[in-house]
C-alpha cells in the first residue's frame, strides 16, 4: 500500500472518528451494558447485584401474562401497521402522481402531520376523540361517531391505528413518490398499447419497478411499529386494564414503575431486539427475493 493511499485512509479515519465515537457513547455501550444486565438482578439503584443468568428471559416468557399479553397485542397492531400503512402510503403516491397543477398542494397536505410529534399528535387526537367526534354526533346524523374511543377496549386499538397511520403515512408517501417518479413513462406507455387497463398496468409493470422502495418502506414500517410507544402512551396509557399495552410500554412499567426492575426489563428489551432482528432479516430476505424475480 502506497504512502497515499496510507494517507486516504487516515484522512477518512479522521473524518468517521468523531461520528463512531458518538454512535459507541449513546449508543453501543449502552447496548452492550443492557445485554450484560439481562442477566442479572440489579435494580438500577444497588452498586451490587447477582449474576442469575437465563432467569429474567424464563420468567418474561413463562411468568408473566402481561407481558406475553403485550406482545399479543403488538403483534396486531405490527400486522394492521404493515399492511394499512403502506397500501394507503402508496395509494396517496399513485393519486399525488396523476395529478399535473396540483402535486405540491397533495404533497405538502398529506406529509404535513409527519411534521408534528408523535406524542403530540396523541394528544391533539386525544381532545379529537373526547371532545370533538361526540359534539359532532350530537349536532349531526354521525351518530356511530359517539363513541369510547379510548375507554372501551374494543374500540381504542383502532384510535390507536388512526393517530398512528395519520402520523407516519406521509414519510413513506413521499418514498413512494420518488420511487413512482422513476419508473419509466415508456413503459407505462407500451402497456396501455397492449391492452393493458390502469390496474394491470399498475400491478404488472409500475410494482416491479418500486420493488426497492416496497422493500424500505416495508422494512421501515415494519421496525416503527414493533417500537411504538409515543401514540399509546399519549392516548390510552396502555389501558383501560392494560388492554392497549405494547411491549415497549411493559418494558417502561418494569423500568421505572415496578420497583425499579432494570435487570428484567433489559431482558425483555433483549427479547425485543431478538423479536424485531428475526422479522426484519424474514422481511427483507422474502423481498429482495421478489425484487431479483421482477
Amino acid at each position: 500500500m502506497s504512502i497515499k493511499t496510507n494517507k486516504s485512509v487516515w484522512r477518512l479515519l479522521a473524518f468517521v472518528a468523531p461520528a463512531f465515537a458518538l454512535y459507541a457513547i449513546f449508543l453501543l455501550i449502552p447496548t452492550i451494558g443492557g445485554m450484560y444486565y439481562s442477566f442479572t438482578d440489579w435494580n438500577g439503584l444497588k452498586r451490587t447485584y447477582g449474576f442469575i443468568g437465563f432467569a429474567n428471559f424464563v420468567d418474561a416468557l413463562t411468568d408473566d401474562p402481561d407481558f406475553v399479553r403485550s406482545l399479543g397485542f403488538t403483534m396486531k397492531y405490527v400486522l394492521y401497521m404493515v399492511v394499512l400503512q403502506n397500501v394507503i402510503a402508496l395509494l396517496l403516491a399513485a393519486f399525488i402522481e396523476t395529478r399535473r397543477k396540483s402535486k405540491a398542494f397533495f404533497r405538502t397536505l398529506f406529509f404535513m402531520p409527519n411534521m408534528i410529534s408523535t406524542i403530540i399528535s396523541a394528544f391533539i387526537w386525544t381532545f379529537v376523540f373526547t371532545q370533538v367526534l361526540p359534539q359532532l354526533a350530537e349536532r349531526t346524523m354521525l351518530t356511530f361517531l359517539d363513541q369510547s374511543w379510548i375507554g372501551d377496549p374494543r374500540v381504542s386499538f383502532y384510535s390507536i391505528l388512526i393517530v398512528s397511520l395519520w402520523n407516519g403515512v406521509g414519510y413513506m408517501m413521499i418514498i413512494y413518490l420518488a420511487a413512482l417518479q422513476g419508473v419509466p413513462k415508456s413503459l407505462q406507455e407500451a402497456a396501455t398499447i397492449d391492452g393493458a387497463g390502469p390496474f394491470q398496468t399498475f400491478v404488472r409493470v409500475t410494482l416491479p419497478m418500486i420493488a426497492h422502495a416496497l422493500t424500505i418502506c416495508f422494512f421501515l414500517t415494519l421496525n416503527g411499529a414493533f417500537k411504538v410507544f409515543e401514540a399509546v402512551y399519549g392516548l390510552t396509557g396502555g389501558g383501560p386494564g392494560r388492554s392497549t399495552q405494547v411491549i415497549t410500554m411493559n418494558i417502561y412499567e418494569e423500568a421505572f414503575s415496578n420497583n425499579f426492575l432494570y435487570g428484567y426489563a433489559s431482558a425483555k428489551s433483549i427479547i425485543l431486539f431478538v423479536i424485531v432482528l428475526i422479522f426484519t432479516f424474514l422481511q427483507i430476505r422474502v423481498m429482495k427475493k421478489r425484487e431479483v424475480e421482477a
